[in-house]
């Protein structure tokens, strides 16, 4: 069970519903993390902003996506994460 609610992409409205669109948009879908940022959409939006610049090839970094990807992986393995 999750501390904070997940809220559900298909029930959301106003901002929310605005910041899922564009998690969907950016990422091809609306993760978990995005569901819990869905509470704070005013604050969400920006993040949303530094995260895709961060995972994304092109935004500055001298990684591949690949290489992101398997760090993020290992570090949730290490840490016990369900998924």
């Amino acid at each position: 069970m999750s501390r904070v609610p997940i809220t559900d992409p298909l029930t959301a409205t106003g901002e929310t519903a605005r910041f899922f669109e564009a998690s969907n948009q950016f990422r091809g879908r609306v993760p978990n993390s995005a569901r819990v940022w869905g509470h704070i959409p005013h604050v969400a939006k920006f993040q949303l902003l530094a995260g895709i610049g961060l995972q994304r090839e092109g935004g500055g970094g001298m990684l591949s996506c690949r290489i992101k990807e398997m760090a993020v992986l290992k570090t949730s393995h290490v840490n016990g994460c369900a998924y």
